[in-house]
Parts: C-alpha cells; structure tokens; sequence
C-alpha cells in the first residue's frame, strides 16, 4: 500500500499493479489511475515550480483545467513535454519528470526569484528591458529567451503515427457526465445517430465521483448501466479520451482521440492520436462546470487543491489528500466532499463558510466556521497551516490539506468559438453561453443548471427534443429519485478576501496574484484585453480556464464596475491544447503532402519526363533524349522545336472554374477590370483580377460557352485561392445575384499544342473545321474528337506567341487523347514539352506570370492600363486603384534586360543600377522576375520590374547580384523578344 492509498474504494484495479517513474524515483499506482492520482497516492504533494517565481507548486485539479503539474512523459521520439498529469493515465513504466526547474525539483536555484518579486510586477518586461538600449541584445534578449517556455521538446523524430478522419452523425454530445449521458439515451434510444465524445479515459464526468444514488443505483454503477445500454444501440457511438476542442462553420467540430496515449509501447497498427472533424446535424454542449479557485494569501502551496479534486482523488482514486483536512468554501461543495471524506475516515478538522447560513442537510462532525475566511495559508514545500478570520476574530490552524471552493462557472468555450459573446449572470455570478446559438444547445451545469437530479432532468429533455426535431420520435428517459445530494440556493462570490499577508494568486501558471490586477488597472490597462497581455493572466497552457472569472470580477471591482461591464476576452479554439503530431496527421517526411498529378502524367512519363514539384503538382520540366548532355540542352531543342514545327505541353494544372447563372456575365464584370458583359458567345477573353487595395491578383482567360455559361482558367499556385475569393463575392458580396460556382480542376486533362504545324496536326483529331476563319484567334467551343469518340473543349490561345490551342477532355480520357495527338503529329515533327520550356517561350514573348504579378503591381505597372475599363461603373479595386501612388509615374514598371555581351547572363532575383552607379540600395531601380537562355536570342534574357520602365528602353544599366558578386552590364528594352505585332498568332 502506498502512503496514501485508502483501503478499499475507487474505480482503480487493484490486481493490476503498475510500476512508473518520477523525476528518477520509482513508484507504485494502479491501472486505472491518472498519473495525479498515482502521485498523491506515493505522497508526492511537490509537483512543479510556477514560471516567474518558480514557487512549489502541487495539483490543484483532477481535469483539463490542471495549472501547475505539467510533466514531460517518455523518451526518445515519444518525448512531450508539457502533459497535465490530472490527464495522463497511468502505465506500467511510464517515466515522468518535472519541468521548469534546476538542478532539481526540491531545491530549485530559479526559486530565487520570489526574492526579487517586488520588482517583477505586472508590465515589469516593458520597464524593465528598455534601458539601457544596447543591453537588449547582449543581455535582455538571451536572458528572456532562455527563461521562457516550460518543457523542451525533444528534437528526435516521433516514431509514432497520427490520423485524420471524418465523422457525421445527427447530434454530437459534447461531455459524459450526468447531462451528457442522459441527452445521448434519449436520442439513441429514438433511433437517431449519436456520437458522444468525453476527453477523459472513462465516461462519466462528475458521476464517477459522486456519492449519491439514482433511482436506488450508485451514481457509479448508474454511470455503467448507462453505457453498457449505450454501446448496445447501433446508432450510438461512444468516444472516451476525445477532446472536443473547436466549433466551426457548418456545424463542423474538430476533436482529437488519444487512441495510444495510455500505452507505453503503441501499436504500429493504430495511430497514437486521431484528429477528427465531426459533422454534425445538432449538437448538445454537456460540458459541466469548472470550480473556481479563491484568492487568498498562499493559495498556491502544495496541498491546496479544489474541492471537487479532492473529492474525484477521494471517491474515483480512493486516495487520502491528508490527514489534517480543511474545507474553505463558499457553497455546498464542501459539505459534500466533508460527508465523503468522514465516509473515509477523515473527519475535517473545519469547514470554513463564507456564508452566515450553512446547509441543515449535513450531519457530519467537521466543526464548521460560518460567515469565515481563510485569509492566508502557510508552508514551504507543502501546507503546514492557515489562518481563519471570522466574527470571533483570527485563529490558526495545523493541516496537510486545503480544499476550496468558490462556486462554479459554466464550461461555454466550444459555445463561443464562432463569435458570440458569454453573458453575465447576477443570479449565478457566471457567464453563461450567448444566446441565439444554431446547431447547438446546452444542457445541465454548461447550462447554469444545479443539481444532480436537475441536470440529468435537462440532459434528457434536451436529447429527446433534439431527436423530435430532427424528425426521430422520442421519449425522454425517467432515471428515478436522487438521494444523497446536499444542496441550497447559490452562495454570493467572494471575489477579494481583506487582510491577506501571503501572495493570493489568480492565475497560477503565470504567477498572476491579486496585486498585480490592481497594478494593471492603476496603470491604465484595465480593460480586460489589454490586462491579459500586461499581466499574462489566462495566457498559460491552462489558457485562464481556472482564472479568468476571478479575474474579470477583480477588475471589476478595481475599476468599480461589474463583471458584465468588465466583459470576456475572446474565446478560440483549442479548448485544451493539440500536439502538431494530431494536427499534421499522416503528412509528414515523404507524405507531407500528397502526390498530386495530372491526368496526362503517365503519358508524360512514358515519354521520357523529368518531373518537379511546383506547389501541389508533379509537372513534367523536360523530356531529355539520348545524346542530351544536361538539361538546358534539352530545353533548347523543345524551345526550337515549338518555334518551327510543334510541341505538346501539359497544362492541366491550370486552375479551372465553371461559372454558370444568369447573372454570370455581371459577376464576372464585378471581379474583373477588363469589360465582360459583351463577351460573344464562342469567344475567351484574357482578364486581370484585382485585390480591392488595386493590386493584380490573378490574371487568365474566360471563355463564354453559351449564354449564361463561362469557363474561366487561373495560374497553378492560385486556383484555390481564387475559388475561395469568387465564392466569397458571390456569397458576401453580392448575393443578389444569381451566380454559382464549381471547381472543375480535376475534372480535365489540358493541354496546349502550340507551332505553325499544330493546326495542321489538330484538324486529324477534332471533327469540327478549325481553319482561321471558322476558328480565329480566342475562340472557344465545344468540340467532338476522334469521329465523336470524346467530346472536349477547344480554345484557341497561346502562351507562347505561336499559333497555339488548348485542348481539354474529361480527365479520365487525356492520355488517350494526348497519345492519339502525338501519333498524328508524328510526321509534322511534333515534340512534348515541359514547365522550363513553357517558361522560356512565355519570357521570349513577355508574358507575365506571378514573377511579375508579386502582389505589388497595379494593371500600368505590365503595360496593361488599356485593359482597366474606364465604362464600367465599378469594379473590385477600381476605386483604390485611383489612389495617387499608383499612378506615381516612378513605379517599377515591366521591361525587357538583354545583356550587352551575349557570352553573358544573369540570373533572376538580380538588381537593376544605373550605369555608373554604387550598388547600394538607394540607388535600386528594380530587379530581374524572370530570367532564361532563349535559342531565339541566342542569349540571355529577361523581364524586369524598373522604375520609369517603359520610359527607358534603350537604355544601358549594371544588373548585379549581390549574393555572388556578380556585375553584367546590360540594356532595357521591350519585354516582347519574339513576334512583337503578334502575327504568328493570326495565321
């Protein structure tokens, strides 16, 4: 028997001994303790050290709410730092250690700092670091940096796997406890498909630590009852160990499973956690309540712990928290936890009541101190006494263990993750959730309801009217009479205690006492947002779940104004903090991201393709023969190729929108500059799209193919982006208008023929006459190929200056079609092409990608000012487009660089000087965006962003890279190098 493990009771498995670790030393628990509880069994009362003032620290709480014992479990790869040992389930071996102390937990140099806490305040970073200035980096800077953080991550690899998974189901109770279980009968036993989810290793909630019996059954036989019935219904599935920690749009809500956080060795068959996006048609907040902390002075001292804690570790762990027990109270929690630990043995030595009336219900023989306070507790390392102010004037007490309650405050984070707002409440001295909430309800304690019997009354109506709302018919369940409860109407709070001595800390990660609050307020940082951030109160891993309310109501009182006034700081996910290991899932080392290629990828690779990621792509960069030495040859030859005869190229990746509704042509007016309203029918149109600062954004082509139908096409890298923008106009910005959109991307296989000879090779694949008068430049059809084998679309655009085509056919057809094209063109010389070639041509002819369009170029800018409509009455970006500084004729302005040698070059990315001129950065004019070799040329060329440009061609300049030392001597010139009256493209 451990120290402290009681005889008999709890729900630990006494057969099952486990054998684990702490800071080196080694001790015994069960299967089926936590980690907290095994260690409060061995009498390890010393747990950690706070931040700041590295003060002894012990466990406040038996949940997700736990401040003080984060412990860095494992080894290895399977080192994680930071665990809450409240939540960490015991395992044979498993190792633990102590954080944020040196040499050792017990006598910890950082301790010192209790010694200067008259000088580490509230704000003391901002007053401190600022003088002298040239300390900052020398002193301040590393000194800051090698105090923060607790835990330390490990930098080997994680040798375990994580998984992603979607789940629907008709509602999601979020919480196992009395309200929880009871909403998930009603609506499972009415047939409807129920996912309850719990974030601790056995369902139950508070049940599993109560006393009280329900309808004859022990709460915790009730609790297994329940969830025997439970996992025999089909539709109902049960989730323990599963956090919910986000609610997002569409009724979405992120979860992350701890699958094989309790074994010491996992599986390499399971993931270790699972992060789950659950859909869910309605959803029940069952989450309870979390006991609030009272602020008095040492309230921190290990062997202060809640009162509920207490009564999970006595009544769940069967573990003693002391001998010489003290109850301080505002309610009736303390009276249940004095007639649970007389059951055990241990008869309080006082329950001290800050209220004038104490509850007639309990009997026990605690002597009870009423309308009292506990204004200051004392020990070093562990609790060794307190100080009790009462009518009768001020007493000291011997005790190893202080249990405290000042109420309960709703647990309504997931409730406000999409924006609304937490409401006061007089009556309860808590936040309640907002109102109005779609999708989602609340029920027991999360509701502001009381009461065992209350909350299991509200859990099941809630459960049963969801069911009947999502069209199920349901009855709510009756689970008998409650006995054993000790109940009264809710207490007033105590929010300040007068006269305390000690430290009285509010936030007990952070070191944030009571002092430090009032500094903030005196300071002029008294509202709620700006007191969070100068006092680092709720900015800890516990993220203020036990502090925030003693907080804003001790701002309030500062400031003389109430909680309500006072108000909230904004609640995000996560609830509980997520490993990156859960949020990355399986995508990481070679599955980062997936392997995502075009439907023409296997005819590129059995033609020979050199492949390169280019964002989410795989896209062929060259097709080498035999006989090519290196890459630039074969890129060369391709170049060549395209220019005398013809060449196939996959463009598939090109971003592709359907756009469909009789508004279509409108909306599409509103997103481009360029006029679209008069697009004809059969016709593409190149257009630039705009930021609203009048910024390009994206440029492409939109190709109208029939009345209210267009097909629009955007660069690779911003497909998803621009999808995300059009549906934002559509639904934000004017949804008058009847517009749909669909990503369509996937669905094609594209590619561009392009060369004099590649009309000549296409007329053997498409049914329809494509001569030029029948099918000019930009035009667009729907066309049948092959004698109506495949039925695609036709485009006659060019990327590379040459009479050119894109051809798009359902996905599932592209390598037929591109091999039947490759055949026909066989005695016309036709070639595959890659990107590195695509970009050498698009550079020869001065066409733009986002090299250029860098997010700081306006339509004048890429000589495209023509294409601004100066008739349309708005557009997105026209009006900020007006602004004087982007008309500021000494913007950079697109240009063509040759170099004056051709046996020279430079590269992409190098500055352009004046001639003559210190390469320094006032004298920057630009830089090249693009650069290649052109076999046209017969030299290097380039594009480039200069000032004046297109005032300057002619020009002599220095480009110089500073990076290699390099200095080429250059001229300025048109950015079109091949075809400049464009006449290669209307033959």
């Amino acid at each position: 028997m451990t120290p402290h493990r009681l005889p008999a009771g709890g729900l630990v498995e006494r057969s099952k001994p486990l054998s684990f670790s702490f800071d080196g030393q080694r001790m015994q628990g069960f299967e089926g303790d936590s980690l907290a509880s095994a260690l409060l069994a061995n009498g390890r009362l010393l747990v950690g050290r706070s931040f700041k003032y590295h003060r002894p620290r012990g466990i406040l709480t038996a949940g997700a709410a736990e401040p003080n014992a984060l412990m860095t479990i494992g080894q290895g790869g399977r080192t994680e730092p930071n665990t809450r040992a409240t939540m960490q389930e015991l395992y044979q071996g498993l190792e633990a250690k102590s954080q944020n102390r040196w040499p050792s937990l017990d006598f910890d140099i950082g301790s010192l700092n209790s010694l200067l806490s008259p000088f580490l305040g509230a704000g003391f970073y901002y007053k401190t670091f600022m003088w002298p200035a040239g300390l900052w980096e020398k002193l301040y800077e590393p000194f800051i940096r090698r105090a923060a953080g607790l835990g330390r991550a490990t930098y080997e690899a994680d040798p375990d796997a994580y998984e992603k998974s979607w789940a629907h189901c008709d509602l999601l109770v979020v919480g196992a406890g009395a309200a929880g279980l009871a909403g998930a009968l009603s609506a499972g036993r009415a047939g409807a498909r129920v996912i309850i989810a719990d974030e601790h290793a056995q369902p139950g909630g508070g049940l599993l630590s109560e006393t009280a019996a329900i309808g004859g059954a022990k709460a915790q036989a009730f609790v297994k009852d329940v969830l025997a019935e439970l996992a025999a219904l089909p539709n109902v599935t049960v989730m323990p160990r599963t956090t919910v920690f986000g609610w997002y749009d569409g009724n979405v809500f992120g979860a992350v499973e701890r699958v094989q956080k309790h074994i010491a060795i996992p599986s390499g068959k399971l993931p270790v956690e699972r992060l789950w996006r659950i859909v869910a048609k309605r959803a029940l907040l069952a989450t309870g309540a979390e006991e609030r902390p009272l602020v008095f002075g040492g309230n921190d001292i290990p062997g202060v712990m809640m009162a509920g804690a207490m009564r999970s570790y006595l009544n769940r762990y069967a573990v003693a928290p002391g001998r010489q027990v003290a109850i301080f109270t505002t309610n009736d929690s303390g009276y249940a936890l004095a007639q649970d630990l007389e059951a055990a043995g241990i008869v309080p030595t006082a329950i001290i009541d800050s209220r004038a009336a104490t509850p007639s219900a309990y009997t026990g023989r605690a002597r009870i101190v009423s309308g009292a306070v506990v204004r200051d507790a004392t020990g070093g390392k562990v609790l060794s006494g307190i100080t009790i102010d009462s009518r009768s004037g001020s007493e000291s007490l011997k005790v190893d263990a202080l249990a405290m309650s000042g109420g309960f405050s709703p647990v309504i984070h997931l409730a406000c993750h999409r924006g609304g707002k937490p409401q006061w409440s007089d009556e309860l001295s808590a936040f309640l959730a907002p109102s109005g909430l779609k999708g989602l309800a609340l029920a027991g304690a999360a509701a502001g309801i009381d009461g065992l019997a209350a909350c299991l009354e509200d859990g099941a109506a809630k459960g049963a009217a969801i069911a009947v709302e999502l069209g199920f018919a349901a009855a709510k369940p009756g689970f008998g009479a409650v006995s054993g409860e000790i109940s009264s109407p809710p207490a007033k709070p105590l929010w300040t205690i007068p006269g305390v001595r000690g430290k009285a800390f509010v936030d007990y990660q952070n070191d944030v006492h009571r002092k430090d609050l009032h500094l903030a307020v005196q300071e002029g940082y008294g509202h709620v947002e700006l007191a969070k951030r100068y006092t680092t109160n709720g900015m800890a891993t516990d993220q203020g779940k036990l502090s925030n309310i003693n907080t804003i109501a001790l701002l309030a009182e500062a400031r003389g104004i109430s909680p309500a006034e006072v108000g909230t700081t904004t609640f995000r996910p996560f609830y509980t903090p997520v490993s990156f290991g859960a949020l990355t899932g399986p995508s990481h080392g070679s599955h980062l991201q997936p392997v995502r290629k075009s439907p023409l990828h296997d005819w590129a690779k059995k033609n020979g393709a050199i492949f390169v990621e280019t964002g989410l792509w795989y896209r062929s960069a060259w097709f080498p023969r035999a006989g090519e030495t290196g890459w630039r040859e074969s890129v060369d030859r391709e170049v060549r190729n395209v220019r005398l005869n013809a060449g196939l190229c996959d463009v598939s990746m090109l971003g592709k929108i359907e756009i469909t509704g009789a508004d279509a042509a409108e909306f599409l007016n509103r997103v481009y500059c360029n006029a679209f309203l008069k697009l004809p029918v059969g016709k593409a149109r190149y257009g630039l799209m705009l930021r609203e600062d009048g910024m390009i954004y994206d440029d492409g082509t939109t190709s109208r193919l029939d009345e209210n139908r267009y097909f629009m096409t955007t660069t690779t890298a911003y497909a998803a982006g621009v999808m995300n923008h059009l549906e934002f106009c559509a639904q934000a910005l004017w949804p008058e208008l009847d517009v749909r959109l669909a990503s369509v991307t996937d669905q094609w296989a594209q590619m561009a023929i392009a060369g004099p000879k590649s009309r000549a090779i296409l007329e053997r694949i498409v049914d329809a006459d494509i001569s030029n008068d029948a099918f000019p430049f930009l035009a667009a059809s729907e066309v049948s190929l092959l004698g109506g084998q495949v039925h695609g679309r036709l485009f006659r655009i060019s990327f590379s200056g040459e009479l050119a085509y894109e051809l798009a056919v359902p996905a599932g057809y592209g390598e037929a079609v591109a091999d039947a094209i490759t055949e026909a063109g066989a005695d016309h010389g036709i070639q595959p092409y890659g990107v590195e070639t695509l970009s050498v041509l698009r550079i020869e002819k001065g066409h733009v990608t986002h090299n250029e369009i860098n997010g700081t170029v306006v339509p004048g800018d890429l000589g495209f000012a023509k294409m601004v409509s100066a008739t349309k009455p708005d557009f997105i970006g026209k009006r900020m487009l007006e602004r004087k500084g982007l008309n500021d004729p000494q913007r950079q302005q697109l240009v063509g660089v040759v170099p004056l040698d051709e046996a020279t070059s430079f590269r992409t990315g190098s500055h352009i000087l004046e001639k003559g001129a210190a390469p320094t950065l006032e004298n920057d004019q630009g830089y090249v965006s693009s650069s290649c070799y052109s076999p046209h040329l017969g030299s290097t060329i380039g594009l480039a962003l200069v000032r004046r440009g297109s005032e300057r061609h002619g020009e002599e300049v220095l480009v110089w890279n500073g990076l290699r030392g390099e200095f080429t001597p250059a001229r300025l010139c048109s950015p079109v190098f091949y075809d400049p009256a464009n006449e290669k493209l209307h033959v």
